[in-house]
Order: C-alpha cells, then sequence, then structure tokens
C-alpha cells in the first residue's frame, strides 16, 4: 500500500508556540497554580497530558472568579478584552498564548470599530476564536457561518462594514460569502485573516484526497479547522475517516484501498499521526 502523508499535517505556528508556552510555565513556575483560560488548544490528548502536570482549564468566566490567585494563561483561541481586563482586576499573572494571527484580528476589530464600522466575522460563532474576536468590536457584530447567513444579512444602508474571517475558515466558503455581501452596496471592506497555514493545509488535503482510494484525516471532534479538513477531503474522496488516535481506525475500513492519504489538523500532536502512518504502513 503507498502512503501519502500531507507535509502540513500537525501543529501550526499559532499551536505549537501555545503548547510550548504552557510547559514552559511549569517548568518554571514552581509556588503558584497555572490554569489555562479554556482548553489551550482543541486536543484532548494534549490537555491530558497537562492536567497530569498539574494545570487546569478553566471552562468559564464563572470558574475564573473563584480563582484568587495564580498563573492564567490565555489560550491559543484569543479571548475577548473582558477577559484581560478581569485578570487584570484580579491581579492574577496573565500569559498571553493568543496565536499572534488571531491577536492581529483582534486590533484589527478594535481599530475599525473604534472608526465607528460594523463588524462580520465570518466563521462559527459556537468557536471560541470568533466569541474572542467578537469581544474586541465596539459597535455591532454580526457574525455570518454560511451563504444563507450572508443572503440574510441587512443593516442601514450608510452604515461603513469591515469583514474579517476566522483564522481557519474554509477559503472557497469565504470567498462565496464575500461575494454575497458584496454584491449588497453597502460600503464594505473584506480583510482577507484567514491563516496562510490554512489555506496551504486545505489544499493540500484537497489535492492527496484526489489522488487516492482512501483518506485519513486525524484530529480532535472539537477542533474547527479538522472537521473542515474532513469536508474538504470527503467531497475529494469518498473513502475518507475522521479518527483522534489510532484507536480509531478500524481495520477493515482500509482493506481494499491501494492508496492512503494521510492529513492532520493544527492541533494534532506530530506522535500521533507518526503512530497511525507506522501503523498504516506496516498492517496494510
Amino acid at each position: 500500500m503507498e502512503v501519502k502523508v500531507a507535509k502540513t499535517a500537525g501543529f501550526c505556528f499559532g499551536v505549537k508556540r501555545a503548547v510550548d508556552t504552557v510547559y514552559k510555565q511549569v517548568e518554571n513556575t514552581k509556588e503558584k497554580k497555572i490554569y489555562t483560560y479554556g482548553p489551550i488548544i482543541h486536543n484532548e490528548e494534549v490537555i491530558k497530558d497537562m492536567r497530569k502536570r498539574g494545570v487546569e482549564v478553566l471552562r468559564s468566566e464563572e470558574e475564573l472568579d473563584r480563582v484568587e490567585e495564580g498563573v492564567v494563561i490565555i489560550r491559543s483561541h484569543g479571548v475577548p478584552k473582558r477577559i484581560y481586563e478581569k485578570l487584570k482586576q484580579k491581579n492574577l499573572v496573565c500569559v498571553d498564548a493568543t496565536c499572534p494571527f488571531v491577536k492581529k484580528i483582534h486590533n484589527i476589530v478594535k481599530k475599525e470599530s473604534e472608526e465607528g464600522k460594523q463588524i462580520i466575522i465570518v466563521g462559527n460563532e459556537e468557536h471560541p476564536e470568533v466569541s474572542g474576536i467578537k469581544g474586541w468590536a465596539e459597535t455591532p457584530v454580526t457574525i455570518v457561518q454560511n451563504v444563507e447567513d450572508a443572503r440574510r444579512f441587512e443593516t442601514d444602508s450608510d452604515v461603513k462594514i469591515c469583514v474579517v474571517s476566522q483564522t481557519t475558515f474554509n477559503y472557497k466558503k469565504f470567498e462565496e460569502i464575500v461575494e454575497i455581501l458584496s454584491k449588497k452596496r453597502y460600503d464594505i471592506s473584506v480583510l482577507n485573516t484567514i491563516c496562510n497555514a490554512t489555506t496551504e493545509r486545505q489544499t493540500e488535503a484537497a489535492s492527496i484526497a484526489k489522488s487516492v482510494d482512501a483518506m485519513i484525516v486525524i484530529g480532535d471532534k472539537h477542533s474547527s479547522n479538522t472537521q473542515k479538513l474532513f469536508e474538504i477531503c470527503a467531497s475529494a474522496c469518498e473513502d475518507t475517516y475522521y479518527i483522534q488516535t489510532l484507536d480509531d481506525l478500524d481495520s477493515n475500513q482500509l482493506g481494499s484501498a491501494k492508496t492512503v492519504g494521510i492529513t492532520a489538523g493544527a492541533s494534532t500532536p506530530n506522535n500521533i499521526i507518526e503512530e497511525v502512518q507506522n501503523n498504516v504502513r506496516i498492517n496494510f
């Protein structure tokens, strides 16, 4: 069996930076409790390992309210402005592991909204990155997730609009949404804030999926960018499988495949990718 592994599979720059930040704090902070505000990345295997090392995940503002002292690490997805203010008020040590590409969007939204522009975020309303971006706006925010949302969008004709995107959004869908919004004749400025690493990962995954009999996509079930990779691969290869670890791979699924492609989300550790890759090469 021929196995094609995506070169872009695995940790992106922002995720690696965030994970390294946590482990560095574990190594250097002995006297204070370490927390992350939300899971530092969307990968349960990584979170489990951090938990073993004493890092606790704060999953809501209510949980943060109960913390009296310690180090709080901001997750890679970023948080609303008010969380920074709360950390300062509570006199907690704040270590910011927000992905720099996400932080750039925060600054754009803050600046554009201060100038009076209404903000449109193209992304998933339930995703923490989108919630964080929304929390930097001073003006009304509309979240557009699909072309139907774009078609329904209406506002006052004299309002200026700034459009940004979740960093992990599907680029082709972003283009479709922007095209619809642009035809509405509002005064719109569009900033493509999809991360280059995301675009490259999606393009490579689609290319591999078109050329193989079966495709394996590795990543946490809560990972937005992995879900989008799966959608892209499934549209190009009928036999596409979404797994979190090797344990999820059914040996019967790849039985007749002569070529198998493997890609992974930006929050998937290399050791998991290698384990799946080695197992497929040896056992199929």
